[in-house]
């Protein structure tokens, strides 16, 4: 089997299936980039005295906005607990207090249930010790591998077309199972906290192979990106303001309990959207979020990652506060799997960010996406294993919007687009608050954009990538200008309500 992905759900379902699998894991940098690794905040699991499953489900619920698929929430809720054991016994080692696992609270959470590893380090930690247990496993691993095209025969995912980008050779790599685990699509946007590999591959393979894609308005922007001057965007964990971090607008005032009952720990559609209308209040750059109230070895101890980096940028969050601001960090949408990872492509699955498996609605609860790749990550290697397909008449519920991403531009644009200008486009009209006028225009500009790629070579390895992230970029904007409310973390100026009519999917597919 071949997987295209490196990060936790690649690796993950990678030491699952290799136990009765020749595994492949294609990787177009090296096996340690990916997102995993950033990931700060933890896991979510309900392992603590107070908490269930049914509350999990209920929390999960409630954020989603109501468009998460119940079936699979309760799916992600009753196997948690089953999976971090599955982490445990990989050998990742979580952080305790009395000798049980450390448990945080974040944002719509109503019980502390988020675990996390090496304080907010947990992402790495994870990543690390798997892309240890893969290269000792015998998992064949080519790295600087980037994948151009899903080989589809008959219907049926077969194989790989790759380049090799050390040499820039083109090959063709047979499998008859296929894993998509190329992460998000953070790297569409001007300002977030994404690797540089999350270009959105895997939803432009997949579509292209003909798989459906829903979703895609959905993106969650993170509230608390490190806004210093000199230094790089870095997330600011969640988990920060779950253990009492304060928000205050640019004069030092405190700001969220205007917004909502929860104050800081609302959902972070909410507080990203707050904070950005601040943000214009006030003509600022920035807010601050403000941990200076909580003890100087309790910050140390419990985000000695944010605390090193802020202190080695000359800022000591012990004692002042952290200047934030927004940035893209979480692809809601994607490829829609059922609950055992199956694509609308036979023998094509699709595991993590990448995948859109129905947990998270229009808006992800914090801290349940590294749990989403773990459980649905074990169901694929299980139904590998077992050689079995089970992808049923549900591929789209009755009342969808099926949509078409439309042709590309009929007059090609001046002048080849850039990696920074679609960066520019999304971050100014596709991104926190959007409203008709600049999505129409979006459509527009990215539609010839995709013509004028397509009129250029592709023959290299960045403007392979481009091509991919312009379609993506294309799915994104042509579903936000369809869905004509706001509802997670989708807002519309010009429908900022919530609408009845629109408690249904946006599905795109293409057809030949």
């Amino acid at each position: 089997m071949a997987i295209i992905g490196s990060g936790i759900a690649g690796l993950y379902v990678g030491l699952q299936a290799s136990k009765g699998f020749d595994v492949t894991v294609l990787t177009k940098s090296s096996i340690e980039e990916c997102n995993t690794k950033y990931a700060q905040g933890g896991i979510s699991a309900s392992i603590g005295e107070g908490d269930s499953p049914e509350l999990h489900y209920k929390d999960t619920i409630t954020a989603s906005g109501g468009l998460s698929d119940p079936e699979a929430v309760r799916v992600l809720t009753d196997e948690a607990v089953d999976r971090i054991h599955d982490l445990i016994n990989f050998g990742v080692e979580f952080d305790t207090v009395h000798g049980e696992i450390a448990l945080a609270r974040e944002g719509a959470h109503s019980v502390p249930r988020v675990i996390h590893a090496g304080g907010d380090a947990t992402g790495a930690r994870i990543e690390d010790t798997l892309s240890s247990l893969a290269r000792r496993s015998g998992i064949r691993i080519l790295e600087r591998h980037l994948v151009t095209e899903i080989l589809i025969k008959d219907g049926v995912a077969s194989g790989l077309e790759v380049m090799d980008c050390t040499s820039g050779s083109v090959k063709e790599i047979e499998s008859k199972w296929i894993v998509l685990a190329t992460g998000g699509a953070g790297q569409l946007f001007k300002y977030g906290t994404n690797s540089k590999v999350a270009t959105g591959d895997g939803v432009a393979l997949a579509y292209r192979a003909g798989a459906i894609v829903v979703d895609m308005e959905f993106f969650q922007f993170h509230p608390t990106v490190l806004a210093l001057p000199g230094a790089t965007q870095f997330l600011i964990s969640e988990a920060v303001r779950g253990e009492g971090a304060i928000l205050r607008d640019a004069i030092g005032e405190r700001f969220m309990e205007r917004y909502h009952p929860q104050g800081e720990l609302a959902s972070r559609d909410i507080v990203a959207r707050a904070i950005a209308t601040e943000m214009s209040r006030t003509g600022s750059s920035f807010v601050y979020l403000d941990m200076t109230n909580l003890p100087r070895q309790r910050v140390i101890t419990r985000f000695p990652n944010i605390y090193r980096f802020c202190l080695d940028h000359g800022l000591d969050i012990t004692k002042e506060p952290i200047p934030v601001a927004p940035g893209a960090h979480y692809m809601v949408g994607g490829v829609k799997t059922n609950l055992w990872g199956e694509t609308s492509v036979r023998n094509l699955f699709a595991c993590g960010e990448v995948a859109c498996t129905g947990v998270h609605g229009a808006n992800r609860l914090a801290s349940n996406s590294l749990l989403e790749v773990l459980v649905f990550g074990k169901r694929i290697a299980d139904r590998i294993i077992k050689g079995t397909w089970e992808w049923g008449h549900d591929q789209l519920k009755p009342g969808d919007y099926i949509a078409s991403v439309g042709h590309r531009g009929d007059v090609p644009a001046e002048g080849m687009p850039s990696v920074g200008s679609l960066q520019e486009l999304m971050w100014n009209y596709v991104g926190i608050k959007r409203n008709g006028e600049r999505l129409r225009e979006a459509n527009e500009i990215l539609g010839r954009w995709e013509a004028s790629i397509h009129e250029g070579a592709l023959g290299d390895e960045g403007a392979i990538e481009l091509d991919k992230m312009i379609l993506v970029a294309r799915l994104m904007a042509r579903a936000a200008l369809i869905r004509e409310e706001s509802r997670g973390c989708h807002f519309r100026e010009d429908f900022p309500e919530e609408s009845a009519s629109w408690l249904r999917h946006i599905a795109f597919r293409l057809t030949r």
